[in-house]
């Protein structure tokens, strides 16, 4: 098999099973519990600890920015097979072509840094870049057969993973807080579980007991609570659905690289 179908084929394998890799990662920190070893200084230790968490929510950030303006039909979370209705290139997708996956690899480097092991953040770096290299050279051999010209018009211009803020294009729709809230409300309490977890079992390997840190009990609480909730409105109710997502015939209009937005707003009003 020519190395060109291997990938393709090994991304498409791993594209199924993509919501694996956390389990996959916490082999290795079990790995760098082992070398914990508590800062000297509290202060300090606090200090690293808003920094690892920022890290993290600048992924969430990324993701959020990703996800409040992408139109119906692109960036699908489904793991069954790759599909796009349409070419995204606007909003993030004009800086970065995986904003989602960057967002990922933000938010689990800042996990890994709490345990202050350089080794352990380069190996997760590792990890994530071999898993996800396969995946998404998978999704752009996909978007490559489907849309042809389109497609290698913006992935010439566009870098896969490092961000070119210069190449900002607005995006063609208003921002939707109820499709973040709706999408997104699991990779916040994730954040929040995973830093929860993992202080407490580096403050039980420093200390050689359990014990529970009483503004990340309050942290974690504020978290599941914001969780169940949102859950809950996603799966009782309509309140979180984009106007797009309930009546998509009415103004969803997918967005392509060879369309400029007004052209876009046109097509909807006629």
């Amino acid at each position: 098999m020519a190395l060109r179908e291997k990938m393709a084929q090994e991304g498409k394998w791993l594209f199924k099973r993509r919501g694996h890799l956390p389990l996959l990662l916490l082999v290795i920190v079990f790995l760098g519990l082992g070398q914990f070893k508590m800062p000297d200084d509290p202060r300090w230790d606090q200090v690293w600890e808003i920094i690892c968490l920022a890290i993290a929510f600048l992924g969430l950030a990324v993701r959020i920015l990703t996800i409040g303006y992408i139109p119906k039909g692109t960036s699908g979370r489904g793991t069954s097979a790759i599909a796009a209705a349409s070419l995204n290139t606007k909003g993030m997708y004009s800086v970065v072509r995986n904003p989602l996956y960057l967002g990922n690899a933000l938010i689990w480097l800042g996990v890994s840094m709490l345990l202050r092991q350089w080794w352990v953040s380069l190996v997760f770096l590792m990890i994530f870049w071999v898993y996800y290299e396969r995946i998404i050279y998978a999704e752009e051999e996909f978007l490559r057969d489907k849309f042809g010209d389109e497609f290698l018009d913006w992935a010439a211009k566009t870098p896969a993973f490092f961000p070119h803020f210069k190449n900002w294009e607005p995006p063609c729709q208003p921002f939707s807080t109820r499709r973040v809230l709706r999408r997104d409300y699991s990779a916040f309490f994730a954040i929040i579980a995973a830093f929860t977890v993992m202080e407490f079992l580096c403050d039980w390997k420093a200390m050689g007991k359990p014990e529970v840190d009483l503004m990340w009990l309050v942290i974690f609480s504020a978290g599941a609570i914001i969780y169940l909730t949102l859950r809950t409105l996603k799966k009782k109710t309509t309140f979180l659905d984009a106007p797009t997502d309930r009546n998509p015939g009415n103004t969803a209009m997918p967005i392509s690289g060879g369309r400029g937005c007004s052209e876009l707003k046109d097509m909807r009003n006629s």
